[in-house]
């Protein structure tokens, strides 16, 4: 299910899959894609959250669920093409740096 408002330029492929219950997202210049489990998101929301919680809270992220995406990437070595997953942990390790990094720590 494509939800409603996923057509900016980033967030164009953005999705929810009901068969796995997460948020997926192709990862630029990976050639595959990125899911997210509404059990991380539950993590980092501190609530049961709908696909459209999800999604918004994606959008309103957007640059550190990639920027994770990638790091995961090039932390676990994962080949081109290959699909990889996000967990709460990874998503939070980026939302710290960021915030370290816009507080000049």
């Amino acid at each position: 299910m494509v939800l409603p408002g996923a057509c900016d330029s980033l967030s164009s492929e953005v999705h929810w899959r009901d068969d796995i219950a997460s948020l997926v997202f192709p990862v630029t210049g990976h050639g595959a894609i990125c899911a997210v489990h509404r059990g991380a998101f539950r993590t980092l929301l501190g609530t049961e959250p709908s696909p459209e919680a999800c999604l918004g809270y994606f959008r309103r992220f957007e640059t550190v669920f990639r920027a994770a995406a990638d790091a995961k990437i090039v932390r676990r070595d994962i080949l081109p093409g290959t699909s990889l997953h996000l967990t709460s942990r990874d998503i939070a390790r980026k939302l710290l740096e960021d915030g370290q990094i816009a507080n000049g720590e």
